[in-house]
């Protein structure tokens, strides 16, 4: 069925971009939904994916932005290969991506934010404890409601292209690791627990500009 969780998220997430925000990095975009939302708000948006594939249709439907700017530019690679600019970036979101790659990569994009800039992680983690089952089960009848009221809202819709889902793995790390680790690396960053098996990390770089 054509719910997504990340999808469900992107308004919490837009809630955090800084006031003046001109450039964005959107790490692991996938097909590219959040980078064209981004992009639609009039952003210099680079999005970065490691597949091929889920590129492809990013491109193909780059222009299905609303007003405000020109579409994404896509770049088929390796973020934690990525020679990303210092400084540059005013928002960088990562939107279930970072679980596919070590965590310490956080430190790279910490780096690429401008000052005054946000980075939002929207995570998945292990369920390992009572807390995380609990969280899945109040999850679930829910998710279920939704699932079955957006198919029957397709239903009605003329048909769309054939879904496509980009390589996925499993998170292997719960998340009082993440928050220890978060807390070294990212000092002053705040993290929640959301719904449908998410987290909400938001980190603000309060540099100040070099020579200020």
């Amino acid at each position: 069925m054509p719910f997504d969780h990340n999808d469900h998220y992107h308004r919490l997430l837009l809630r955090q971009l800084p006031r003046d925000c001109r450039t964005a990095l959107d790490v692991g975009c996938g097909t590219g939904r959040f980078a064209r939302r981004l992009a639609g708000l009039g952003l210099d948006v680079h999005a970065v994916d490691p597949s091929a594939e889920v590129l492809a249709r990013a491109r193909a439907a780059a222009g299905d932005t609303t007003d405000g700017g020109g579409p994404p530019r896509y770049e088929h690679a390796d973020i934690t290969r990525l020679e990303l600019p210092d400084g540059h970036y005013g928002f960088i979101s990562c939107l279930a991506s970072l679980h596919h790659m070590p965590f310490d990569t956080v430190t790279a994009l910490r780096q690429a934010l401008a000052p005054g800039g946000v980075l939002v992680i929207l995570g998945c983690y292990a369920e390992r404890s009572p807390a995380d089952w609990c969280w899945g089960l109040a999850a679930s009848p829910v998710n279920a409601v939704v699932r079955l009221g957006v198919a029957a809202s397709e239903r009605l819709r003329p048909a769309a292209a054939t879904p496509l889902k980009p390589p996925v793995a499993p998170p292997d790390m719960p998340l009082p690791r993440i928050r220890r680790e978060a807390a070294v690396l990212l000092p002053g960053c705040r993290i929640r627990r959301l719904l449908f098996w998410r987290y909400l990390l938001v980190f603000r770089n309060d540099a100040s500009p070099a020579g200020a």
